[in-house]
């Protein structure tokens, strides 16, 4: 429990909402848009927001000496917790919120663990999630163990903005160099320090000389490398930009492409320089001639939730049973997902407008029956988008002044031409507009609409039995409230039935939710038979049936029991549809509830290009693994895709073991909006937190070398990297909004467009029988199927490897027989005469083929030294009385030093006693 004491709410915000699409644009070289957002969590301290101001002021200088002058940060907004006092300065939010939050100031993952990071996990070039900075590090309590906060911003921006990895591995700090030398990982290679063993107690701190490991022939696990306080080399801001003298990207010419960096093995041994100077970013600016000017911030503090359901009723609605469903999701939405403390209103149009409830503040269940009442019977008329919108403004308006932050949730099923006239209108509003389209035929100018202000998308079809309607009204929680008040789905289900057919299933309640649990039931024609047990078997009824939108509900006050409630569903008539949906909320404030987070990789998409699926889990911000993960993908006509999302590190996953799952998507079925549905279940036993460090963590300093002696740093806090827990079962469902993809074919083509997978994990290790190695299997098609053969080569040269990979040496795979696609690969082989003379490594990658010929792009290259690496000859040093962080080591002399000298004065006076003698 103590793990969790701290409960990082601001996480669990940002995870329930969805993918992060950072509002972050760049005009005239300087970034607008930014976002640092306070957790509610970190005690208010003014002081916090003035070194926010100084990090970023300091950052933005340093930002454009590194960048050759190209970028600068230009505005911020600080987003102040609603716990914070009111100042008069802090305004009212527009489109800012938690879940676009560029940079989040929270606890740390794990008390005591300051590191920053940024959340990335998608390949190179693409942008990271967030920023974490804890308060202690903006606070400048860290600048001995990180460097200068806004020259670490800097590097943390690099990972968010331009998707460059460290040039540094915490997993492998050193390598066999062409040298023969045992190397630390790092770039440039101009960067000068010693590798030691540096241990500390009480006042008493030992230097010891690095051994190597027998195994791997590098240097054992505690072996650190302590950089030289003074240096003159300029690169590279992603190893280490605390070293004073360092103030660039590593480019072409300084690039270390020998190191197991992640940057080399990420962005296939391109220097962070290459990759800045391809991104859009770069394209799109010109060196500039004078200096940038400041930051200019803006405090925004979060206040109440104020939203207004604009809601179509015209005659188009009467179809497919799309008026009650809206109303049914409506229900769920205004029962349970609404928090406590907001503000609703509620407005219908069809070729006009209508005014159906002013804002009224939900404070107990009263005003959301009297909501209730509020939602359209009839359909009728034409739809006029714009009026809707309009009436909801004005709705607002009447409560406050001004509109900004505000929510407007629109829902239609038609096309409306003249839905392009207020997007103006509705980007000057400050509003944020959520877009939930019913049908095939939903007008796709309001897309438009949500993009620009931050809201959602989402997308239902008429197959009522996959639920679309009510999981998009159930995502649309709040950005800001407290997390403890958010709605989490743990069930969303249907089934079209025939008359005395029984739908059951069970869904788990964990033991980090379970308070104000809800159960809601939706029929099309008859009320069902409802059973319901709890996780003792003992039947609860008592569910609310309201016969004219077809639903009954069963909502449990208070925290419910934890276990497995087993629910049994009989339909009463033919060709009937039955849904169940369960919510809750975090049992207790202090322990974060398991999430999830589901999306694509991006909004829109053209054929045949492939997509990628993401779910993250999390507990807090600790990943969960061993979760089955099964993606729904609904096209427009209610066409379903499921796939098993993986979190394997090969394939579409980029890091293995990350609590985020992957797949690709290319089936493809028509023209049109998808939506996604995620559902994550975690079997006793089988599911584990991973205590280990984040990845893409900032590089720790232990300390500088002056004068020969080394200063040490307080060690960095540290969990095994095998500690994992156990996490009890859990269900949870996700959605991922919508996307939209066009130009697929009208008939399904014949034509393999699809490759093999990049292999992303080969690994190689060398012993007397020859080199082996071990990889993922990639698919027929990315990820999906069996490829044919692999093509493994190997060079002497990484960089000819990579780029003249067809004229590379070739091993011979007669025997190599490929396994299904995420099946594990190995093979052995004893190398041949490689052609590079001096050669001091083999390098070796693999390319896949598939069974209409079509390969995949070369794999990360793995390498093995043709040698065994020379350690460091020199002696150990024993330093008595230094203490950590505070006083360098004292110049005392080592043993071996008293040795030499004592010997050296005794030759010295034998040799003046015989002079004088003689």
């Amino acid at each position: 429990m103590g793990l969790f004491r701290s409960f990082v709410f601001l996480l669990a915000l940002y995870l329930l909402q969805g993918s992060n699409t950072s509002l972050v644009r760049l005009d005239n070289n300087g970034y607008e848009g930014i976002i640092i957002a306070i957790d509610p969590a970190v005690p208010e301290d003014e002081t916090l927001i003035q070194q926010i101001k100084d990090m970023v002021t300091s950052a933005s200088t340093y930002l454009f000496e590194a960048t050759k002058k190209r970028f600068f940060f230009k505005n911020v907004s600080i987003l102040i917790p609603e716990n914070w006092k009111n100042i008069t300065q802090y305004k009212r939010p527009k489109h800012e919120s938690y879940k676009h939050a560029d940079v989040l100031v929270s606890p740390p993952t794990i008390p005591g663990r300051d590191e920053p990071y940024t959340k990335q996990f998608t390949a190179c070039e693409g942008k990271g999630e967030y920023i974490h900075f804890t308060p202690d590090f903006v606070l400048g309590k860290k600048q001995n163990e990180f460097g200068p906060s806004g020259r670490l911003f800097v590097h943390e921006w690099a990972h968010h903005r331009w998707g460059v990895f460290d040039e540094y591995n915490d997993d492998e700090p050193f390598y066999s160099a062409k040298s023969k030398k045992i190397e630390a990982t790092r770039c440039s290679t101009g960067i000068t320090g010693i590798n030691r063993v540096y241990k500390c107690q009480g006042n008493s701190c030992v230097t010891k000389r690095c051994k190597t490991d027998s195994k791997t022939k590098l240097y054992e696990k505690d072996c650190q490398f302590f950089p030289d306080k003074y240096q003159t080399e300029k690169t590279s801001i992603m190893f280490m930009q605390g070293i004073d003298s360092v103030a660039e990207f590593c480019n072409n010419k300084t690039h270390n492409r020998e190191a197991p960096s992640l940057q080399n093995k990420m962005c296939d041994f391109r220097s962070t320089w290459e990759v800045i100077s391809n991104s859009e970013d770069f394209r799109n600016t010109v060196v500039m001639v004078a200096p940038p000017p400041p930051p200019v911030f803006s405090l925004l503090k979060i206040s109440e939730r104020i939203v207004c359901l604009v809601l179509d009723k015209s005659g188009s609605m009467d179809s497919s049973n799309r008026l009650n469903r809206m109303n049914q999701a409506a229900r769920h939405f205004l029962l349970q997902t609404i928090e406590n403390g907001s503000w609703v209103g509620m407005v219908h149009f069809d070729d006009r407008a209508y005014i159906k409830s002013n804002l009224i503040q939900i404070i107990s269940s009263n005003e959301r029956r009297q909501l209730l009442n509020s939602l359209p019977t009839v359909a009728s008329g034409g739809t006029s988008i714009c009026s809707g919108i309009r009436s909801g403004f004005q709705v607002i308006r009447k409560k406050y002044s001004q509109i900004d932050g505000s929510e407007i949730v629109l829902l239609t099923d038609g096309e409306d031409s003249s839905a392009n006239t207020c997007i103006d209108e509705v980007k000057q509003s400050g509003a944020i507009i959520h877009f939930i389209a019913l049908g095939p035929n939903a007008d796709k100018a309001v897309i438009k609409m949500s993009n620009v202000t931050g809201g959602g998308h989402f997308s239902a079809t008429d197959e009522a039995q996959n639920n679309g309607l009510i999981d998009a009204f159930a995502a649309l929680v709040s950005g800001n409230t407290d997390a403890s008040q958010q709605s989490l789905q743990l069930e969303s289900k249907g089934l079209k039935l025939n008359s005395t057919d029984w739908m059951n299933g069970t869904v788990i309640i964990d033991s980090t939710v379970g308070k104000d649990t809800f159960f809601l039931i939706t029929w099309n024609r008859q009320l069902p038979v409802i059973s319901l047990l709890d996780p003792t078997g003992n039947s609860v009824g008592n569910f609310t049936v309201d016969q004219p939108s077809k639903t009954a509900y069963l909502s449990i006050p208070g925290t419910t029991k934890v276990g497995v409630w087993t629910y049994s569903l009989q339909a009463n008539a033919k060709e009937e549809t039955l849904t169940i949906t369960v919510n809750s909320r975090a049992a207790n404030s202090s322990v974060p509830p398991i999430t999830v987070n589901a999306k694509m990789n991006k909004d829109t998409n053209s054929f045949p290009s492939p997509m990628i699926v993401y779910a993250e889990i999390l507990q807090g911000y600790i990943p969960i693994l061993g979760a089955n993960v099964t993606a729904f993908i609904e096209s427009n006509t209610g066409k379903t895709e499921v796939l098993e999302l993986l979190d394997n590190g090969a394939g579409a996953d980029s890091f293995k073991n990350d609590g985020v799952y992957s797949r690709y998507f290319t089936t493809y079925k028509e023209n049109g909006r998808y939506s996604l549905k995620v559902r994550a279940h975690g079997g006793e036993n089988a599911v584990m937190r991973n205590l280990w460090h984040p990845l893409n963590r900032a590089a720790y300093i232990p300390g500088w070398v002056v004068d020969g002696n080394i200063k040490g740093n307080p060690p960095r806090p540290e969990i095994d990297e095998n500690t994992q827990t156990n996490v009890e079962s859990f269900t949870r469902i996700a959605s991922g909004g919508a996307f939209v993809v066009s130009d697929v074919p009208n008939l399904p083509s014949s034509i393999d467009l699809f490759p093999p997978s990049q292999i992303t994990d080969l690994k190689a290790t060398s012993d007397e029988d020859g080199i082996s190695l071990t990889w993922t299997a990639p698919g027929d098609d990315f990820d999906v199927g069996k490829v044919r053969k692999y093509i493994i080569r190997i060079s002497g040269s990484v960089l000819d490897l990579r780029d003249n990979f067809d004229d590379a040496l070739q091993v011979n795979t007669t025997y190599l027989l490929p396994n299904e696609a995420n099946s594990k690969e190995t093979f052995t082989f004893k190398p041949g005469n490689i052609s590079e003379e001096n050669a001091t490594h083999i390098f070796i990658a693999i390319q896949s083929v598939d069974k209409s010929n079509l390969t995949s792009r070369v794999s990360n290259i793995a390498q093995v030294a043709l040698f065994v690496p020379q350690p460091d000859d020199i002696p150990d040093e024993i330093h008595p009385d230094p203490t950590p962080d505070k006083n360098p080591p004292k110049s005392g002399l080592s043993i071996s030093t008293l040795v030499v000298f004592v010997v050296g004065t005794v030759i010295i006076v034998s040799l003046i006693l015989s002079i004088t003698i003689c």
